[in-house]
């Protein structure tokens, strides 16, 4: 009697209920892709503090300080150039062949073209050293792919409370290697005085450290991860939606490169798992195959797009112009700074954005729901913008003391709300894909497009910013843009569903 009563209570649950349990995060596979997170953040931080000072060493501004943030610009959008050219490529081919021997790939390619930019001594082979390494990190997109392949609903909102980890220790290292490794004969002549390789190619240790670092990674992924795959399950007792399969892949590396140079399982399934999920008799397996790319153009994919593209233009421009900023002399609008104070500044900045997404990141999920963060983080940008001039009217009028200091701080910290869009906005991926098995793809349009946006944002800001440093035009013209996009990353954030599970139901 007493099961009967529970199974016709389990029946007449309603499914929210049913499903309320937050599931536990498989931490064997998790800390895998935050140790990959971590070496994609330090790649791209620790290049920020000595970009300028690098273009002004390699000579092609020709002294002009107002065009070091043209060619920083350039820099820039050739990796987010060749990036979108490959991400979506890169997002389908993990649909199909699988998530583990694309981000192999990808890690020592990254690994060649760090080598290859600290070894480049004139602005084309920069150029052509970032564009390599952005044609392959095409496949960063794959590496949120893996956070949603791993996770359901429950538990995602969890894992992105972690996710601040790696990304912190990356701007809290990587900052620190570029801003006080670059020129090291210079800058510790007892150690490395005595260096000609170094003395010759001031900024290869910098660059060194990361590729030797995604080295380690790749042995890491190679040796540690497993495929993991999404099936569907008719919904029965337990209402079971999805479930993970976990694949092992561990193959020779001669066959996960021969599958992908011939593409010999481009059109086939994933193998089947020995070691799957145990599914339920009630329920049946109902295989999920990825959809064209067509198929995948959904007003709910077009909308998150939309929001997406627009906070990251604005952020990207951000990012951009910061720096410049930093170390563009006090009379032409920045505050003088050099290499290694940027270097601290940005550290101390990504470890305080981190901690905070860390402790309070879920809690305010909880309480605000995705669509109310992800406004409140867009808004943000408008004061962020503002500070930019006061900061600098501060520094002109009473020079680098503490209220320049304090308005800087105030900068950074209102960013934090900004940095936690992300995982917002992921949530909203998640449940605007039209199947789980089109997950990559559908994340692959998204980051093609935002990638878009981080091509146009650093060179268009850095245009903008050095138009605006020439005698006779508007000093605060980058800000005007600036500003512009930030009220364009608000109009968009407003077409975002009140909760992603709106979607999901939907489905």
């Amino acid at each position: 009697m007493v099961a009967r009563q529970d199974e016709e209570t389990l029946l007449l649950q309603r499914p929210d209920q049913r499903i309320s349990r937050t599931s536990p995060l498989p931490w064997d596979q998790f800390w895998i892709i935050l140790f990959l997170q971590f070496s994609d953040s330090l790649v791209f931080q620790t290049l920020a503090p000595f970009a300028p000072q690098l273009i002004r060493d390699i000579g092609v501004t020709n002294g002009d300080e107002s065009r070091v943030g043209h060619y920083v610009g350039i820099l820039q959008s050739s990796y987010y150039t060749a990036q979108a050219l490959t991400i979506l490529h890169w997002s389908q081919l993990s649909d199909h062949i699988g998530r583990k021997p694309v981000i192999l790939t990808a890690l020592f390619a990254i690994s060649i073209s760090l080598f290859s930019f600290g070894l480049s001594k004139n602005f084309v082979g920069l150029v052509i050293s970032r564009a390599f390494c952005g044609a392959f990190n095409g496949s960063n997109g794959v590496i949120k792919s893996m956070v949603m392949d791993i996770t359901d609903t429950t538990n995602l909102p969890k894992a992105y409370g972690y996710m601040p980890l790696p990304w912190m220790l990356g701007t809290l290292v990587g900052p620190l290697i570029g801003g006080s490794l670059s020129r090291p004969a210079d800058r510790f002549p007892e150690i490395f005085g005595r260096s000609k390789l170094l003395k010759i190619y001031p900024y290869l240790l910098p660059c060194a450290i990361p590729a030797i670092f995604a080295l380690v990674a790749w042995l890491v992924t190679y040796s540690r991860f497993k495929e993991v795959r999404k099936i569907f399950l008719r919904p029965c007792l337990d209402n079971t939606k999805y479930g993970n399969e976990s694949v092992s892949t561990r193959a020779p590396l001669w066959e996960l490169i021969k599958g992908w140079l011939l593409r010999k399982s481009y059109a086939k399934p994933f193998p089947p798992s020995r070691n799957g999920l145990a599914i339920s008799a009630n329920s049946e397996i109902v295989p999920s195959k990825p959809l064209p790319l067509c198929a995948l153009l959904t007003p709910k994919v077009l909308t998150v797009t939309a929001s997406y593209v627009t906070m990251s233009l604005f952020y990207a421009a951000f990012n951009l112009v910061l720096p410049i900023f930093f170390s563009t002399p006090i009379e032409l609008g920045g505050l003088s700074l050099d290499p290694p104070q940027i270097g601290a500044i940005l550290a101390i900045s990504g470890v305080a954005h981190g901690v905070f997404q860390l402790l309070f990141y879920a809690q305010l999920h909880e309480r605000l729901g995705a669509r109310a963060m992800n406004i409140a983080g867009v808004v943000s940008g408008v004061p962020i913008t503002i500070l930019f001039p006061v900061t600098n009217g501060l520094a002109r009028v009473h020079g680098m003391g503490w209220t320049v200091w304090l308005s800087v701080g105030v900068q950074l910290s209102l960013l934090t709300s900004l940095v936690m869009c992300y995982p917002c906005l992921t949530l909203f991926i998640r449940a605007a894909a039209p199947n789980r098995a089109s997950l990559g793809a559908t994340n692959g349009i998204i980051q093609l497009v935002v990638t878009g946006a981080k091509i146009i944002g650093p060179a268009s800001a850095a245009s903008v910013f050095s138009y605006s440093l020439q005698e006779g035009h508007d000093a605060w013209l980058i800000y005007y843009y600036l500003m512009a996009i930030a009220f364009l990353a608000v109009g968009t954030s407003l077409l975002l569903p009140h909760d992603p599970s709106l979607w999901e139901d939907q489905q």
